[in-house]
């Protein structure tokens, strides 16, 4: 591909570093996930300071211990999760784009606020797709930099586009988010979730304790989904025919601790479901830690479609 150059070299892989485009979509008829960002506020935020179209791939990392080195002169953003991020050993501000030049070095230490931070490049991060989509699902061997679903590891290379570079124009662009946008990732978590079909089939007491008690964010939490600990559940439905589930989808298997499912969640499942967190959401859950406060909140659907839509308006 004509301008295609070497980006950034991963000096030090951390425990899970994904390329994420939006998502992989039409294809769960496949039995294949969506994929993309876990939390889409950041990842999103962290292409509009770059000036990018929707869609276009930046790197997911997960927990820290990355450390990158500059191949060429960068524009980029950093959104997101704050795991002490370094540029050749300065803090690195979140939340607002930033130039890097040949041979500096980016670092990511451990997590003090959030779980995943998101990295943007002026035009995207360049791979090959697969059905459709460079969105990385580990589970599923598809997408990423190397399109067979591989977390980064060292001696590796992200690619850009040098055009993207040199004819970057950030006069129409962001140079930092509105403080009202910037979440505040050690506060108990407040998730809109949207009724489901089965929610009259819990009882009244389980209704009660869902909406009025917290819980608390299980260990079990990667990518696929969250377990939710606290009050028990019951549901007079034990099992259903299998079906399809979307993201945000809130199962309640039989020991009654719901468990909401992300971007690379299964396509379908036989357990009854209070309902589904709206998309943002499921943003602000993927950066709670485990043993993080949560409280469900019940939100109708057109509240939350009206909601994502003035999300999206400002991402055109």
């Amino acid at each position: 591909m004509t301008g295609i150059v070497e980006g950034v070299r991963v000096e030090r892989a951390g425990p899970l570093a994904l390329l994420q485009d939006a998502g992989r979509f039409g294809v769960r008829r496949l039995g294949v996930t969506q994929g993309g960002p876990v939390d889409i506020h950041s990842w999103a935020w962290a292409n509009r300071l770059l000036g990018n179209r929707w869609g276009a791939a930046a790197l997911e990392i997960s927990l820290g211990g990355l450390e990158l080195v500059a191949c060429k002169t960068l524009r980029l953003a950093l959104c997101g999760a704050d795991l002490d991020a370094r540029l050749d050993g300065n803090d690195l501000p979140r939340w607002r784009a930033f130039t890097v030049e040949p041979h500096q070095r980016l670092t990511f230490g451990t997590p003090r606020d959030g779980v995943r931070a998101y990295l943007a490049v002026a035009g995207g991060f360049r791979a090959d797709p697969v059905l459709g989509s460079v969105a990385c699902v580990p589970r599923e061997g598809l997408g990423g930099h190397d399109g067979l679903g591989h977390p980064l590891k060292a001696q590796e290379r992200l690619f850009v586009d040098s055009r993207s570079q040199d004819e970057a124009d950030t006069r129409n662009t962001p140079q930092a988010i509105p403080p009202s946008e910037m979440p505040h990732y050690g506060e108990p978590a407040q998730l809109a979730l949207i009724p489901g079909a089965q929610i009259a089939d819990f009882s009244g007491a389980s209704l009660f304790d869902a909406f009025n008690r917290s819980w608390q964010v299980d260990d079990r939490a990667d990518r696929m989904g969250v377990r939710l600990l606290g009050p028990r559940l019951a549901c007079r439905i034990s099992a259903l025919v299998s079906e399809g589930i979307g993201l945000g989808g809130v199962q309640v298997p039989p020991d009654g601790q719901p468990f909401v499912l992300l971007n690379d969640r299964q396509t379908i499942g036989g357990y009854p479901r209070l309902g589904a967190l709206t998309p943002l959401a499921c943003a602000r859950l993927a950066q709670c830690m485990p043993g993080q406060e949560v409280r469900l909140i019940p939100k109708p659907l057109a509240a939350a479609q009206d909601e994502y839509r003035r999300f999206r308006a400002g991402f055109a």
